[in-house]
């Protein structure tokens, strides 16, 4: 009795998804649980393991095609069992003439010139006699001598390669586009000295890593700093709920994090409960598990507040998009030496600017200055997480 191999619930308000990357093929042996083909959502990407095991013996769904929740797309039989063979195409006898017809569409290259009765485009270009230069004039040889190179220039082959987008990066668009249409979006900037969070991590990096088994990094220190900041501001940690404004005690922090199929935002739950390392150690697993398309559906899902670090591409400076129905995103960028006054004095040092952008339907700007102030003084003075002020 065959194995129907069908598309299970994989969410809420997700109804269909893309088949991937088939691992087998049809005649090809699998065990239980075996990952059989890669399915695509618009939130997340995972594997359809085998419900059984067995041979592959038919495949309904290709790569690329779209299948519905519920939808069988192949069939797993006993092991053991022949897998139909493919039935070869039928042998198609062309005429001589048929045979040498090109194609719609395609382009002709110099081996097709006997091909057809009529020469390629080009070869009509190349063939046809020049026509001679009218009598020199001192006042335009600048253009005379354009057309001359435009008239004998070889024609270039220019190509359109068109791509389905995936139904992530159709979601990104979707969500960007709702963000820019239904919120109050303003960016409010400023700057960080991070001389003394390079320090900590210079001091303590090797004991860090020895004793946690991941690296210190940046991330963990502006993590607490908003966690900090949201907890002072409770505006920039709600939403617009209709006509009502969601405050929440609880801190789910998602971290922006580059995938193999777009940009993805996992989530922190609870951050204010987390450690350092514990910090360190989800993030780094979030950035694994992004490139290999492995996040699960519910990590991608709520969020309160979100972090995106475009400084990793290099960017110094950018205006993040809110990611609904959060009401604030704060950007950090790269880390630059630059000429800053401390006491009088012009001196050097590591700066970063950030942006926070917020939706100004609840979030004044009194709050933005304030909260970005506070991520800031916590930033370059990380002690006072220690004595909480």
């Amino acid at each position: 009795m065959p194995v129907e191999l069908k598309i299970p619930s994989v969410g809420e308000s997700i109804t269909e998804v893309v088949v991937g990357t088939w691992r087998k093929s049809v005649g090809d042996f699998v065990t239980l649980d075996e990952d059989l083909v890669e399915l695509e959502t618009d939130k997340a990407t995972f594997d359809l393991p085998a419900p059984a095991a067995g041979v592959i013996t038919k495949i309904l769904k290709q790569a690329g095609e779209t299948a519905m929740i519920g939808d069988v797309i192949g069939y797993i039989g006993p092991a053991g069992e022949v897998a139909p063979s493919s039935t070869p195409a039928k042998a198609v006898s062309a005429s001589p003439s048929s045979a040498a017809a090109p194609t719609k569409g395609a382009v002709l290259t110099g081996s097709d010139k006997n091909a057809t009765d009529h020469p390629p485009t080009r070869d009509i270009l190349a063939a046809q006699p020049v026509a001679p230069e009218p009598f020199a004039s001192p006042t335009l040889p600048a253009q005379r001598s354009v057309d001359a190179i435009a008239s004998n220039a070889p024609v270039a082959v220019r190509e359109e390669k068109i791509v389905a987008m995936s139904p992530i990066r159709r979601r990104i668009a979707q969500r960007l586009v709702e963000a820019q249409q239904n919120a109050a979006l303003l960016t409010t900037f400023n700057e960080i000295d991070m001389s003394s969070v390079i320090d900590i991590r210079k001091k303590y990096r090797d004991a860090f890593q020895e004793n946690y088994g991941v690296k210190l990094g940046f991330m963990s220190f502006f993590v607490k700093a908003v966690v900090a900041a949201l907890a002072e501001v409770p505006q920039v940690n709600a939403e617009v709920r209709g006509n009502n404004i969601v405050y929440r005690n609880y801190f789910d922090i998602g971290i922006a994090v580059g995938g193999g199929k777009g940009l993805v935002v996992p989530v922190l739950r609870n951050a204010e409960q987390l450690s350092f390392a514990e910090i360190e150690r989800v993030i780094a697993d979030f950035g694994r598990r992004a490139g290999q398309n492995q996040l699960k559906v519910d990590e991608l899902q709520g969020g309160t507040f979100t972090i995106s670090n475009g400084g990793v591409y290099g960017s110094l400076m950018s205006t993040p998009i809110v990611n609904p129905p959060q009401s604030g995103v704060l950007g950090m960028h790269a880390i630059q030496d630059r000429p800053v006054v401390r006491e009088g004095n012009i001196v050097i040092r590591p700066m970063m600017y950030v942006a926070l952008s917020y939706d100004h339907r609840i979030i004044d700007g009194r709050e933005a200055v304030t909260f970005l102030n506070r991520v800031r003084e916590i930033v370059e003075d990380p002690s006072r997480l220690l004595i909480e002020i």
